[in-house]
């Protein structure tokens, strides 16, 4: 059984990554649109996304759960620490992600284009460091 949670597990992080890959790219072209009929398809576009990207998140954070609940002597090892650290930090920027969306709706103050392209390196950064984490256990 654990190892069909800890493939489903696998799947919804991917899910959730695609959508934090992709979400931030949205925003840029957004930024960057100059009419009202783009950026009212951008907005439909990011909220559908979103919607997508919170269900691969739950999903994986729920499944991650209980795999730490099959296999609690991972919560004594540092990688995991850190592992978890990271992904403390993975839903605060889906968190910014869900406020941009809600600032784009609305028509609030965005940053500009160049700083939304700097965000949106940010998963990957934390990606690569969370899989080198649960690969090589370094402490």
């Amino acid at each position: 059984m654990i190892l069909w949670i800890k493939a489903f597990h696998i799947v919804f992080v991917v899910a959730w990554f695609a959508g934090l890959f992709y979400l931030p790219r949205l925003f840029i072209y957004h930024q960057e649109a100059t009419d009202a009929i783009s950026r009212a398809r951008f907005v439909t576009m990011e909220r559908r996304l979103l919607a997508l990207t919170h269900i691969g998140a739950v999903l994986a954070l729920a499944l991650g759960i209980s795999l730490l609940l099959e296999m609690p002597v991972f919560l004594h090892q540092g990688w995991m620490h850190a592992k978890l650290g990271l992904v403390v930090a993975l839903v605060a920027y889906h968190g910014w992600c869900v406020k941009l969306t809600a600032d784009f709706r609305h028509g609030r103050p965005v940053p500009s284009s160049t700083w939304l392209r700097w965000f949106n390196e940010a998963p990957a950064l934390l990606l690569i460091a969370i899989v080198c984490l649960v690969v090589v256990k370094p402490f």
